[in-house]
């Protein structure tokens, strides 16, 4: 029987869904839902930017599960491409080729999204979204090997050249037309990250020591690069096109080279397990199941409380059950969450280590502990979702995450460039909003509309209808 890596779609889709949500939760004031349905450095009621106020959310571990579960993913496609033929110097252009293409879908989502247009969008604004949509099905749309070749580049060279011609029409909310400046700030990040994580793994197959010894030298950027005088600070502030590249954005290697080795254990993984003696241990998947969910929601709860001795002392507790409940696993599926878990452990405890430099958890600016802190949660989520699909074998359950997840480019942008749209342009936009009469209900509203973005992209998946970079 043929696996897949359901989990890691499930987590990867579990990322999308709830940015999404979080994108849609009201802003109301002076009534607000509690500060931790918000980014822990906007808190209720006025949403004023506070980068002092230290803590996390589940608002903010969205972005970070989402590199993490790219970064996991560099092995399962770049070993296919090794395994069929490909060499270094081909992987080392596809690799460029795809940061080009999230850079350019980073500037063409954000110039096509109608509240960049205008604050109070209108038809016209709300039809440009629209319009956005098509131009980027056309250049990201995974084409038949059936079409010629030359044809779909024509195809996708004239979408983007008509994108070019059309935004450089249109006016903003600031007054300009467009400008590189103007891009989506996550899309962004993971062109970058994308780039030199996937050509990093590239040349450390097999050699977790050379990959961690990276992370040790970003980690000496990271404390020198404000040192004047230092070469550190020279490559830090070295950028050709500040628009497109900051060597502050490779600090979110951080996340995504620890998921090339996760990557790694489960391609592995993949190749030689056997189910034999699995349903001998039932108690051990329900618990992993209970323990990794109960970590996650232990962390959020005592770091955005700032509980932080009660916080480590439950960790302690929670990670000593765990790991002697899997202590004595012999199934492949139980020695998987078991390599799984000592790294969840290190990375979880490594980052409650640096909690206290940089003033304490933030996202933003983010910190050291917030890496490596959320880098843990991700392994944790990743092996409550694989209880799901590789145990228990129900991945029809959470069908609607997995299938987000195996399509990411058009899940991110459903809600602001289809469900948004249609909802305005047909009206029902009007009634949804009638629900805003209190932030709970607001909540509601923002839980229909990522229903909706996720039934989408589930539409889209089911129809084999991908999009690639």
């Amino acid at each position: 029987m043929e696996k897949r890596a359901d989990a890691l779609d499930a987590l990867r889709g579990f990322a999308i869904i709830t940015m999404i949500l979080s994108g849609t939760i009201p802003f109301s004031s002076p009534a607000a839902l509690p500060g931790w349905m918000y980014h822990a450095q906007l808190p209720p009621p006025e949403h004023v930017f506070n980068p002092n106020l230290p803590g996390i959310t589940w608002v903010d571990l969205v972005f970070p599960f989402f590199l993490f579960a790219m970064g996991a993913a560099f092995p399962f496609a770049m070993k296919k491409k090794l395994e069929q033929g490909a060499n270094y110097l081909m992987l080392i252009w596809q690799s460029v080729q795809r940061g080009f293409l999230l850079v350019v879908f980073a500037l063409f989502l954000q110039h096509s999204k109608p509240y960049a247009l205008s604050g109070n969008p209108e038809t016209f604004h709300w039809l440009i979204g629209l319009i956005g949509f098509v131009i980027l099905f056309l250049i990201y749309y995974r084409y038949s090997s059936s079409i010629n070749k030359k044809v779909v580049l024509m195809t996708k060279v004239l979408a983007g050249v008509g994108g070019v011609i059309l935004f450089s029409q249109l006016t903003y909310t600031n007054g300009k037309g467009f400008i590189l400046s103007r891009s989506d700030i996550i899309i962004l990040v993971l062109a970058n990250v994308a780039l030199f994580g996937s050509i990093i793994w590239l040349f450390t197959q097999d050699k977790i020591l050379v990959r961690l010894g990276i992370l040790a030298f970003l980690l000496a950027f990271r404390i020198t690069h404000n040192i004047d005088g230092s070469w550190t600070k020279i490559i830090w502030d070295a950028t050709p096109i500040p628009e497109i590249y900051k060597f502050y954005y490779l600090q979110y290697l951080f996340i995504v080279i620890p998921g090339t080795i996760v990557g790694d254990i489960i391609y592995k993984w993949m190749k030689t397990e056997s189910e034999s003696n699995i349903k001998e241990a039932k108690y051990i998947s329900v618990s992993a199941l209970i323990l990794s969910i109960g970590i996650i929601i232990w962390n959020l709860f005592g770091l955005y409380s700032r509980l932080l001795i009660p916080n480590l002392i439950g960790n302690i507790f929670l990670l000593t059950i765990f790991y002697f409940i899997l202590k004595n696993s012999k199934s492949d599926l139980f020695n998987f969450y078991k390599k799984l878990f000592y790294w969840a452990a290190f990375w979880l405890l490594l980052g409650l280590t640096f909690e206290s430099f940089e003033g304490g958890i933030k996202k933003d600016p983010s910190t050291l502990s917030y890496y490596l802190v959320t880098t843990g949660l991700a392994i944790f989520c990743l092996i409550g979702f694989s209880v799901i699909t590789d145990y228990f074998r129900k991945s029809i359950y959470i069908r609607l995450i997995i299938e987000s997840g195996q399509n990411p480019m058009i899940a991110y942008l459903s809600n602001s460039h289809i469900i948004m749209p249609i909802l305005a342009l047909t009206g029902l936009s009007s009634l949804l909003n009638e629900m805003l009469i209190n932030p709970w209900l607001g909540f509601l509203k923002g839980s229909i509309v990522t229903l909706l973005a996720a039934l989408i992209t589930s539409f889209f998946t089911k129809k084999k209808i991908f999009w690639r970079s």
